[in-house]
């Protein structure tokens, strides 16, 4: 007899496995939205960072440039933050910087309650603000901090992220810090051949401070070198390329330690003309046009007639032309000489030709010479440890080099050259900074550096 086979009905599952999978996918969509998040907040803050990094470095730097500039002014510093602030409201106003402008916000007084500009003679600091920065340092500022303590920022999904997460993360905020001022670099390639002499004198660069006024054949009137090599230096062969190099063509580059060797001989003409080119006059032995060496923008000097007003007499002083009067200068790069009822009178110097230039650029170059251009009146030449040396080709020591204001066209007496300047800083170099500027010697450049919070020297993880 067949047994019949007992059917068993399906049954349902435990009701406490149900909604399994829609727990799975509550997870899942959390880790998503943690992770969506993670991507777009962090993307946003990641390049906020970056723009507001951009804008306190490119403040810094102005700053830092500013101060450079405006060397022996003992209120540079205050100069300086008012650069640093207008280059930081010019990139937060730039395409892409809407968040930032907005952050910082639009009054008169914004930038300057929205960043924190300090300034230093050391980059190791101690940093003050304009406030309270010592006036009539001994050590003037050279180095300009520009910080943003704070700038807050739009969230995504921050808020989603802080709802599962007991400890405080914090408001989404971005901060940034930078440093900038000068270090040492590799020489001035763009030298005039003259080599003016210079002195160990405490305080000054090699006995040359801000304004003072020099016969740049010689160094105060210092006659250590014979007067036939008018302290031309040997950079090339032939009367035309010493008239190149005065002129502004120069590629040479000595290094500080090295020798230049002075170059003997009559290429006085030469050196006059290509000199005067940078005063838009192209006559004489050197014949270039203003295409090949434009002129200033400022080409203004102080005349008596049609001659420039300055003269170095048979005694090596300096007067005003036609006149016994004494040619002086302060230290603030005035020019000026007393009559004989001792009145003051000034004469156009390195202060007025500054203020010039700045104008002209300022209106989009009303008030520039034609085919002017920027700082031709700038003569960088080498300064050199002339002790006891002579005439002939002489190997003359390179101590550093010396930016000189040309305060008028060179002028050609005979078998002599008459080149006046007004010293105004240490040349800036040409090249790639040097990885010690406490220690470095040299020209030197504006650079950014890493930032340090304190003198203990502990660098900022925000520059």
């Amino acid at each position: 007899m067949m047994k019949q086979c007992r059917q068993h009905s399906f049954k349902s599952l435990p009701r406490h496995q149900q909604g399994a999978v829609l727990i799975l996918v509550v997870a899942a969509m959390t880790a998503i939205l943690m992770m969506a998040a993670l991507a777009l907040d962090g993307g946003h803050m990641l390049m906020n960072k970056a723009r507001l990094q951009n804008a306190v470095d490119a403040a810094a730097l102005s700053g830092a440039k500013t101060l450079s500039q405006l060397e022996g002014d003992g209120t540079a510093y205050l100069k300086a933050e008012q650069a640093a602030l207008a280059t930081f409201t010019l990139n937060a106003k730039a395409l892409g910087n809407k968040e930032l402008l907005k952050a910082m916000g639009m009054g008169t007084d914004a930038a300057a309650n929205f960043t924190i500009v300090e300034f230093a003679s050391s980059v190791y600091g101690p940093f003050y603000g304009s406030s309270s920065y010592p006036s009539g340092s001994t050590a003037p500022a050279s180095y300009v901090r520009v910080s943003v303590p704070s700038y807050g920022l739009a969230g995504f999904f921050w808020g989603f992220v802080q709802s599962f997460d007991d400890s405080d993360l914090g408001d989404k905020a971005v901060a940034a810090i930078a440093t900038a001022g000068p270090s040492p670099t590799a020489a001035p390639c763009d030298l005039a051949p003259i080599v003016v002499c210079g002195v160990n004198n405490p305080g000054t660069y090699f006995g040359y401070e801000f304004g003072d006024l020099e016969v740049l054949k010689t160094a105060a009137n210092d006659e250590s070198l014979a007067n036939g090599n008018y302290q031309l230096l040997d950079f090339g062969a032939g009367a035309s390329t010493v008239g190149d190099l005065m002129a502004g063509g120069g590629h040479t580059c000595p290094l500080v330690g090295q020798d230049v060797t002075t170059k003997p001989g009559n290429t006085v003409g030469q050196a006059i003309s290509g000199l005067n080119t940078r005063f838009g006059d192209y006559t004489g032995d050197f014949k270039k046009s203003a295409s090949d060496y434009p002129p200033d923008y400022v080409i203004d000097y102080s005349k008596v007639g049609e001659s420039p007003a300055l003269e170095l007499t048979d005694a090596g002083v300096i007067e005003y032309s036609g006149t016994s009067f004494l040619v002086q200068s302060d230290a603030g790069g005035n020019i000026y000489y007393l009559t004989d009822g001792s009145a003051r009178i000034d004469l156009l110097d390195y202060q007025d030709w500054k203020d010039g230039s700045d104008t002209c650029m300022a209106n989009n170059g009303v008030g520039c010479a034609e085919n002017g251009a920027f700082e031709r009146r700038i003569l960088k030449v080498v300064v050199g440890n002339c002790a006891g040396l002579k005439g002939g080709a002489t190997q003359v020591p390179v101590l550093g080099f010396g930016c000189f204001f040309l305060v008028q066209p060179g002028v050609h007496a005979g078998s002599d050259a008459q080149i006046f300047g007004q010293f105004v800083k240490e040349c800036e170099g040409d090249g790639v900074a040097g990885p010690t500027p406490a220690t470095d010697a040299g020209p030197q450049i504006i650079q950014l550096y890493k930032t340090y919070i304190d003198n203990s020297r502990t660098p900022s993880t925000d520059s």
